[in-house]
């Protein structure tokens, strides 16, 4: 059914319809109204043998999850930003143990300095974390990963983020086509754990693993993992059979069958790279993107070959790794580090940073012409920056750094509203 809602709202009825049966969570923006969403079908009684759980944190939250998971209960939350890295230890509790929550995780940059807008710093910060993770371009996509992602995460007994961007669409009102609730039941059958807590067979779960296994258990979590890239392609086609749209998927690749250029990215920021690729297009230049949907575990030989015809690639991303470079942009370079491809690492839209069509024609030119760098900052204020390094230079006690900038630009403080 075609319906005009917001994003949040979209993901809340996409998750009601998947009958989770424990949902726990800590308010935190921008996820809040897709936790709040979920309560109020649950309250309603339109989502039905569901046990809506308040936490006073969101360490707890995690910790609810692993437990009702644990007792076989399908279950789910959502989070983001500081929200998801005070969950961390639990969040690698989840996976070590094999439990196949899902939680959205929609993407908020990390502090300090304080900042609610949208990038990718804190679902990458978890990278290694043992999780799955899916990044959603739009909001159907968002509303389809959910549904996939329970699939996936309990045929693996593995947990799964479904990563959508914060405000970007979590708070945007589009068009969706919200699937039924017998479309839903098609294709994802009704929860059989592959573990459980059982009074009628006890075990114990989290036992003390000393090196003489502890390896072999992380290789088994990696082997786990990896079964992944096979079982995504098949239940996205299945989902297509099922709901008639292509959604999911290891990666979708745009007008790159004979590109010489192609863009890399993840997340909402496709739509505005497609939209200056087909400008590009139109101008005559040999340019494509490819779109990833599963960064964990990162689908190498998929990427390679999507890749392997390019003379360059421009990996654009919302997060960077401080001190050594680009995240995806790693993942990328190891994949196709055997092929003559010359690789730039472009960090973009930090913090919720606007990118426009105009500064990506600007960079997608200065690559093809062999003028960008291999890493590079986009609209970076250099002006800003170097006045900063030149006053640390001349004065050791030179200032909060974010304070001094907000100055330097001709702001007195951030406004959140």
């Amino acid at each position: 059914m075609l319906k005009q809602t917001e994003g949040s709202h979209a993901v809340a009825e996409a998750v009601a319809l998947c009958r989770p049966e424990v949902v726990c969570a800590y308010p935190i923006s921008p996820q809040t109204h897709i936790v709040e969403g979920v309560g109020e079908l649950v309250k309603s009684g339109e989502l039905r043998n569901c046990e809506f759980i308040n936490v006073e944190s969101e360490f707890a939250a995690m910790s609810v999850a692993i437990g009702s998971s644990a007792a076989g209960a399908r279950t789910y939350t959502a989070t983001a930003s500081q929200g998801l890295l005070f969950m961390a230890e639990a969040v690698f509790n989840a996976s070590g143990l094999g439990l196949p929550i899902v939680m959205t995780v929609a993407n908020r940059a990390i502090g300090a300095p304080i900042n609610i807008w949208n990038d990718h710093t804190d679902s990458l910060a978890m990278r290694d974390s043992g999780w799955l993770q899916l990044f959603a371009e739009t909001n159907q996509e968002a509303l389809d990963l959910h549904i996939q992602a329970f699939r996936l995460g309990e045929e693996l007994s593995l947990p799964v983020m479904v990563c959508m961007d914060g405000f970007i669409l979590t708070h945007a009102y589009e068009r969706v086509d919200m699937p039924t609730q017998a479309q839903v039941d098609a294709y994802l059958p009704p929860y059989s754990p592959r573990q459980v807590l059982d009074p009628a067979e006890p075990v114990s779960i989290g036992a003390m693993v000393g090196p003489e296994a502890f390896m072999e258990v992380r290789y088994l979590a990696h082997a786990k993992q990896r079964q992944a890239l096979e079982r995504m392609p098949a239940y996205a086609a299945e989902f297509k059979s099922i709901f008639g749209r292509d959604s999911g998927g290891l990666l979708h690749s745009y007008r790159a069958d004979d590109a010489e250029t192609i863009v890399v990215a993840m997340g909402s920021v496709l739509g505005t790279i497609k939209d200056t690729v087909d400008e590009m297009r139109a101008a005559g230049d040999k340019i494509g993107v490819m779109g990833l949907t599963l960064f964990r575990p990162f689908p190498s030989a998929q990427v390679r070959d999507a890749l392997q015809h390019a003379k360059r690639v421009v990996v654009l991303e919302k997060s960077f790794s401080i001190g050594a470079g680009g995240i995806l942009a790693t993942n990328v370079r190891t994949a196709i580090s055997a092929l003559p491809i010359d690789t730039y690492t472009v960090g973009a839209g930090l913090g919720g940073r606007a990118i426009t069509k105009r500064s990506l024609h600007a960079l997608f030119r200065g690559a093809i012409q062999g003028k960008l760098e291999f890493l590079t900052f986009l609209d970076l204020n250099r002006e800003v920056v170097d006045k900063q390094l030149a006053r640390e230079a001349q004065k050791r006690r030179s200032g909060p750094i974010a304070e001094n900038l907000l100055r330097d630009v001709g702001v007195v403080a951030a406004k959140i509203v």
